[in-house]
C-alpha cells in the first residue's frame, strides 16, 4: 500500500516536569488538529503561569506529518522548539503541541544544559499521555433516486461504510466516511453506478 493511512498521536493533554539547578521546566502537551488551537492555549497558559520566563513550544500537524513549526520564545536559538520538536519525530506523533513553561531558577544552564532540559520536560509529557492509532478517513456524499436504494445500502454494507448522516426522500443522500486505503476500490463501485452522484466532502 503506498498511502499509510493511520497516524499516531495523543488522546488527552498530558504533563512533564523537569528540574535543573533551580530552573524548573513544565511541559504541556495537547491534541490538537489545527494552528489556530496554538494561540488560545499560548494565552491560557500566559495567564496562569504569570511568573514564568520562556513558553517555548513546538508542533507537528497532518497525518503525513509535513506541518511543524518551533518557537523559542527568547531562548538562545536552537536550544528550546527545536529540542521539543525532535522529541516528538522520535515519537513518530502529529496532532499534537508541546509547550514548555520555563520558571528561571536563577542560574544559567548554557546551551547544552538547555536542550537537555526542553528535551526532557518533553519527553516526560509524552510518556505520560496516552498515545492512540488514528485512521485518516475521507467523507464523501453520495445523492442517488430511491428507486436504487436497495442497490446503495448493499454497497455501504459490503464495504463496511460508517453513515454520518442519511436523509431519504424522492431524492436521497447519504454521507459517509471511508478510510484512506480503501477509497479507490469504493470509488470505483459507486462510478460504475449511474443513477448516483458523488461529491467529496473532506478529510478527518
Amino acid at each position: 500500500m503506498l498511502f499509510d493511512d493511520t497516524y499516531k498521536t495523543i488522546d488527552h493533554p498530558a504533563e512533564g516536569v523537569f528540574k535543573d539547578k533551580g530552573s524548573k521546566f513544565i511541559a504541556f502537551a495537547y491534541p490538537i488538529i489545527n494552528e489556530s488551537e496554538v494561540k488560545p492555549i499560548l494565552l491560557k497558559l500566559r495567564a496562569e503561569h504569570t511568573k514564568a520566563n520562556h513558553f517555548c513550544y513546538a508542533y507537528r500537524l497532518s497525518p503525513d506529518k509535513g506541518v511543524y513549526r518551533v518557537n523559542d520564545d527568547g531562548e538562545p536559538s536552537g536550544t528550546a522548539g527545536r529540542p521539543i520538536l525532535n522529541v516528538l519525530l522520535s515519537a513518530g506523533l502529529t496532532n499534537i503541541l508541546i509547550v514548555v513553561v520555563r520558571y528561571f531558577g536563577g542560574t544559567l544552564l548554557g546551551v547544552p544544559g538547555l536542550i537537555n532540559a526542553y528535551k526532557s520536560a518533553a519527553a516526560e509529557a509524552v510518556e505520560t499521555a496516552a498515545v492512540v492509532e488514528k485512521t485518516v478517513k475521507d467523507l464523501y456524499e453520495i445523492t442517488f433516486d430511491y428507486l436504487v436504494m436497495n442497490d446503495v445500502m448493499r454497497l455501504i454494507k459490503e464495504e463496511q461504510l460508517n453513515i454520518i448522516t442519511q436523509h431519504f426522500d424522492n431524492d436521497c443522500s447519504i454521507t459517509f466516511e471511508v478510510r484512506k486505503s480503501h477509497l479507490n476500490r469504493v470509488l470505483e463501485r459507486i462510478e460504475k453506478q449511474s443513477a448516483i452522484t458523488l461529491k467529496y466532502v473532506g478529510t478527518i
